[in-house]
Formats: structure tokens, C-alpha cells, sequence
């Protein structure tokens, strides 16, 4: 009989690729998951590694242990749903990995709904950049992550995630308050010249960002590169640097800097991923339903 626990190892080194990955995503030792995968090896009584330099590569045999381990681990994690559906109380925990500017805005207000509805759900909260976010919910890291599209700007589809729109927000360029001796920027070319910051490469919003620039005739003048979007409303309101900045961020305060629309009014989706075989757990639907009814004060519902 083979070793269910074994064989998730099995997967997770099919996920995140390196014994060391394993090891700490599951916070065991290197050696420790190579010792359970031997052990794996003698129970399936075939080859299931092959060392590639220094890393290993998955035989066609362990490609096929992990394909039944995937479907095995989604009729567990169903049960697992139905079973606590047939309680009275939600509970247990829920572990959401999501944005910055969601984190702003739209957490604190779900967590105090959570609180005075289900006191007994345990509601975990970790900051991540979508795309990250998105694997390691596929990967069983998290149960749930907010994340944003842009417009005109794809994501990978993960086919064990689905796919919740939760509302869209306006993006707009964002320019120091008016001084009497600057001349304002009242469209997104006025800003060719000026110093920018933006999130760092590699990011959706900063692709997009820059390819609405060069479609606007210039390549940004990118001075300040950081992800802390609040690191950015500081040196936008100083007068150091211009941006891009999304309307969730200032949960309905009152903005410290100006905001000039940009070409098209573009919006930014906000849309919720939970894997397929968990989405039914009340404790998942509690926290989707707190976070519809927080996005409600701050941005319109998304369509779809």
C-alpha cells in the first residue's frame, strides 16, 4: 500500500521542483524528504527519481503516482468541504494570501464582519504578489488569494482554481496636489518628462503601466521602484515622482494626491481563486461573502 503522505512529497517536488523546495514549504529537512521518497520508491517497486547534475527529475512513473496523488488529494479535500457543511457553527481556518492595496482596504472591514458573524474562524492573512499567490493556492500553501487583472493584460489559468470577480476600481495617474510654481499635469503626456515611480519589473501593474506610457508616445522615466504602494503615495504627494495608482488604495479617504484620468478609463479587476475542491467549505464562502460586502463600500462589483 502506498504511502499517502509519501506520495504528497511525490507532488510537492512535481510543484516547486527541488528537494529543498519541499523541504521548506513543508517544513521538513532535505534529507528528511529524500529518506520518505526512498521509502516511496521500495513501496511503488520502481524508479521514480533520476538525478539530473545536481538536481532530480521525476521518472514517467512518478508522473503518473502524482497525477492519481492530484485527484486523490481533491476528493479529500471535498469530503473534507461536505463534511463541514453539515455542521451547524463555521469554523476552523482559512489562510487568504492577497495584494496591498486589498489589504488596505478591503480586509480590515471583512475581518470585523467575520468577528461578529463566525467568532469561531480563524482567518490567516499574508501579503502576496498576485501571480505568487495564485501558485502557492494551487499548490495548498493558501486557500484562498485576492488578486488584480489589468486591463488587457492576461494571467496563467490554474485549472484546479476558479474564479470570483469581486469589483473593479478606476486606475489613474496620480500627480502631487497643485503648486503655484509647477505647472500641473492634466494628461498622461504631460507626465513624459517627469520622474516616476512604479512597482518593480517583472509585476503586472508595472507592464502594463509602462505600456500605456509608450502608448501615449515616451518610455517612462522610472526613478523609484518598490512594491509598497504607500511608499508611493509619500513620494507622489511630495512632489518627487508621479504614478499610476488604483482608487482601492485609499478606502474611501480622501486622496492626498491628484488623480488625472487616463487614456480609455481603464479599470482594474479584483477577483478572488480558491481551489475548486475547497471553494464549497463554508469557512471559504464565509470569508468571499465578508469581502464582497467590504469591496461594496470602496468599489463597484465586478460583472462575471
Amino acid at each position: 500500500m502506498l504511502d499517502v503522505r509519501r506520495l504528497r512529497l511525490l507532488r510537492e517536488l512535481k510543484i516547486r521542483g527541488t528537494l529543498a523546495g519541499v523541504a521548506e514549504a513543508l517544513a521538513y529537512s532535505p534529507s528528511a524528504v529524500s529518506q520518505q521518497l526512498t521509502l516511496l520508491e521500495k513501496e511503488a517497486g520502481v524508479p521514480l527519481l533520476q538525478k539530473v547534475g545536481r538536481r532530480v527529475r521525476l521518472t514517467p512513473q512518478a508522473e503518473v503516482l502524482v497525477l492519481h496523488t492530484t485527484h486523490l488529494l481533491e476528493r479529500l479535500e471535498l469530503a473534507e468541504a461536505e463534511m463541514t457543511a453539515s455542521l451547524t457553527t463555521v469554523s476552523g481556518t482559512v489562510r487568504v494570501a492577497l495584494f496591498q492595496s486589498a489589504a488596505h482596504a478591503v480586509i480590515p472591514r471583512a475581518l470585523t464582519l467575520l468577528a461578529e458573524e463566525f467568532p469561531e474562524l480563524r482567518v490567516e492573512v499574508t501579503e502576496r504578489e498576485p501571480e505568487r499567490g495564485l501558485f502557492e493556492v494551487s499548490a495548498r500553501d493558501f486557500d484562498l488569494v485576492l488578486a488584480e487583472q489589468y486591463p488587457g493584460h492576461t494571467r496563467a489559468r490554474w485549472p484546479d482554481l476558479d474564479r470570483v470577480n469581486l469589483a473593479t476600481d478606476a486606475l489613474r495617474l496620480a500627480v502631487p496636489p497643485p503648486d503655484g510654481g509647477r505647472q500641473p499635469a492634466t494628461q498622461l503626456a504631460d507626465a513624459a518628462d517627469l520622474p516616476w515611480v512604479m512597482e518593480p519589473e517583472g509585476t503586472a501593474s508595472r507592464h502594463w503601466a509602462t505600456q500605456l506610457c509608450r502608448s501615449a508616445g515616451f518610455e517612462p522615466d522610472v526613478r523609484f521602484e518598490t512594491a509598497d504602494l504607500i511608499a508611493h503615495i509619500r513620494l507622489i504627494e511630495s512632489g518627487n515622482a508621479v504614478g499610476i495608482l488604483p482608487d482601492l488604495i485609499w478606502a474611501g479617504e480622501t486622496p492626498t494626491v491628484r488623480g488625472v484620468e487616463l487614456p480609455g478609463s481603464p479599470l482594474r479587476t479584483v477577483f478572488s481563486s480558491a481551489r475548486r475542491s475547497s471553494a464549497s467549505r463554508p469557512g471559504v464562502l464565509a470569508v468571499r461573502d465578508a469581502l464582497a460586502r467590504a469591496a461594496l463600500l470602496f468599489a463597484v462589483p465586478a460583472k462575471g
